[in-house]
Order: structure tokens, then C-alpha cells, then sequence
């Protein structure tokens, strides 16, 4: 039988994800829930078998979804999670988990009272070059990682505002925290440094910060610091670059280089990290095996702790000890 699938949310993410599920076979996408009856509606007539909602209730209600997609922007999270909690149904949520320090733990607690099958949508961790650098990273002693992500604003004017986006270090910057938690190991301590008045001076409505950087403590004794910006008029680029005792490596969206005793090996990404992640977390729905799952709610949970103590760490001048 064919999976049941609901979307909530219409924009680019929602768009790119309802395609992948398309081309699956025994695979639905039924139902979509929007911030407006009109544009679920337009969203779904772009899809074979899908209707539009205003409501998630109704959405909810009106299908026997096996499984939901939240494409959200962060402020929007919360109601669409506990929805999906309180009827026992599997979703998988775009990152960051909120805008909020506080609602991620809440929603948690329900996940785990239901054991109920997440995702979240960190998909560097399904990149070629990651599982690559993971494989290197098993054999070699790390010191230090350098992580960045060098960018502009996203012309949102949601993304622009601290309450509604978290800032720039939650909203984007917290896949290159998520990597190197994934590579390098759990993180104990940040502390923060953030400018702020330029975006500010260009946009009247901006309250994010410009830039910053962050130092992190792992607990296996590696010291990180990932730094960002939302600045620059044109381009943009982010990575994560580890020091070890066999050499450097540098990862990021083409794939990992791998600097080892004067030699430069590049490994190329080749395979879909969103097809990847799709295809995990299909593959859970429909058996229960959540293995192929690289990012759950619970492990995202702790991206999440790190980009807030950030924001905390920024506005207090202390370093926070998770």
C-alpha cells in the first residue's frame, strides 16, 4: 500500500520535498496544510491527488496520514509537532527545531512518551563528503575545527527579525554546529561574540546580528570556533574544516578534501542528501527501523541547545556550560 503523506507549509523547502516524495513509488503526498486556504490550495493542485487546507486540524482530521512534513519557518513551530504527537503520527521537521530555547524540550518529552518516529532535516549528514570525513575522523585525533558560514540576509523580513528566526546562527549557521557535533562529538561549552548595526542601518525592520563568532569546548578535548555573517552584497559559502594528527580535512556542499601528508584528495558529493534523508526516514515509517535516521528530534535537540547558548552567551558576555 501506498504511504500516506501530508505537507504543512508551501514555500521553497515544501516545494522540494513534495517532489522527491512524487517520484517515489507507493509513495502519496495527500494533503497540504498552509498559512492560507488559498495558497494549500494552489500548492496542492501542482501535486497529482493532493487538497488544500487552512487548518491542520482539518488536514489531520480528513486523512489517515502514515506520516507529515513540516516546512516551517522557526517561529511557526510548535502546534504542527504537538498535532502530530497527540495523534501518534511521524513526521519529519525542517530545521532549526524554534526560535525558541524553550519549546523544542517541551515537544521532546511527547516524542519520547510516544516513541514516535522523527526526522529533522540536517541533511549535510547525508552528504557524501560527511560520511567520508566520518570514516577518516574514526582513525585520526582531532584538535581544533574551524567552521563558517559567509553569507547575505535572506530577503524574508521574518529571517531578518531575532524573535521570529533566532538569528542567523540558529537559523543557518546551526548545520555547521550540527556537522560538527556529528563528526567531532558532543559540545560542553560556548561562548560568543556577535556585531550588530549594519543590517540594521540597510533595513529598518533587521534585529539580527551581523556577525559573529562562537568557541566551543567538545568533551573529547577538540576546541571549535564557527563563525558566520549576513552581510555580503553577492555569494555566499560555509564548511567545516577539522585539524588532526594525520592532517586537515575541509568539508563542505561539493564534498571533503582530505589534506594528508602533502597530498590534496578531494571526494566529490555525487548522491542527493535529500533523497537520502527522504528515503531513511520512509524507510522507518514503513518498518519501524529508525537506524538509517541520522538526525532525530533528540539529536537535534542538541544542535538546538548549542545555537541558543550562543544567543544567550552573546547577550550575556558569559560562556555557557551545557
Amino acid at each position: 500500500m501506498s504511504l500516506k503523506i501530508g505537507m504543512i507549509g508551501t514555500g521553497w523547502f515544501a516545494d522540494m520535498h513534495a517532489k522527491l516524495l512524487t517520484q517515489q513509488e507507493a509513495v502519496e503526498v495527500v494533503a497540504v496544510t498552509g498559512s492560507t486556504q488559498e495558497k494549500a490550495q494552489q500548492f496542492a493542485a501542482k501535486l497529482p491527488n493532493a487538497k488544500g487546507y487552512g487548518e491542520v486540524e482539518q488536514m489531520l482530521d480528513a486523512h489517515q496520514l502514515d506520516a507529515v512534513y513540516i516546512c516551517t519557518p522557526p517561529f511557526a513551530h510548535g502546534s504542527f509537532e504537538e498535532q502530530c504527537i497527540k495523534r501518534g503520527i511521524p513526521f519529519l521537521v525542517e530545521k532549526p527545531l524554534s526560535s525558541e530555547a524553550d519549546l523544542p524540550h517541551k515537544l521532546l518529552q511527547g516524542i519520547q512518551e510516544k516513541q514516535l518516529i522523527t526526522s529533522v532535516g540536517y541533511h549535510f549528514r547525508y552528504m557524501d563528503g560527511a560520511e567520508r570525513a566520518k570514516q577518516f575522523l574514526a582513525e585520526r585525533k582531532l584538535a581544533l575545527a574551524l567552521g563558517y558560514w559567509m553569507g547575505g540576509a535572506p530577503g524574508g523580513t521574518w529571517w531578518r527579525r531575532q524573535e521570529r528566526s533566532g538569528g542567523q546562527f540558529v537559523e543557518q549557521t546551526t548545520h555547521i554546529v550540527d556537522l560538527l557535533r556529528y563528526l567531532a562529538g558532543e559540545v560542553t561549552e560556548v561562548y560568543a561574540a556577535f556585531h550588530e548595526g549594519i543590517l540594521s542601518e540597510q533595513d529598518p525592520n533587521a534585529n539580527v546580528a551581523d556577525a559573529g563568532t562562537v568557541t566551543l569546548k567538545l568533551s573529547n578535548g577538540t576546541v571549535a570556533t564557527i563563525s558566520n555573517t549576513c552581510i555580503l552584497p553577492a555569494g555566499d559559502h560555509a564548511g567545516l574544516h577539522i585539524y588532526t594528527n594525520a592532517g586537515k580535512l575541509e568539508i563542505s556542499h561539493g564534498g571533503v578534501k582530505d589534506f594528508t601528508a602533502g597530498q590534496i584528495v578531494e571526494y566529490l558529493n555525487k548522491s542527493n542528501p535529500y533523497e537520502k534523508q527522504m528515503a531513511a526516514f520512509l524507510h522507518a515509517v514503513r518498518t519501524g527501523d529508525t537506524s538509517r535516521i541520522r538526525s532525530s528530534y533528540e539529536d537535534a535537540y542538541q544542535t538546538h541547545r548549542v545555537t541558543m547558548a550562543a544567543n544567550q552567551s552573546a547577550a550575556s558576555g558569559h560562556a555557557i556550560k551545557l
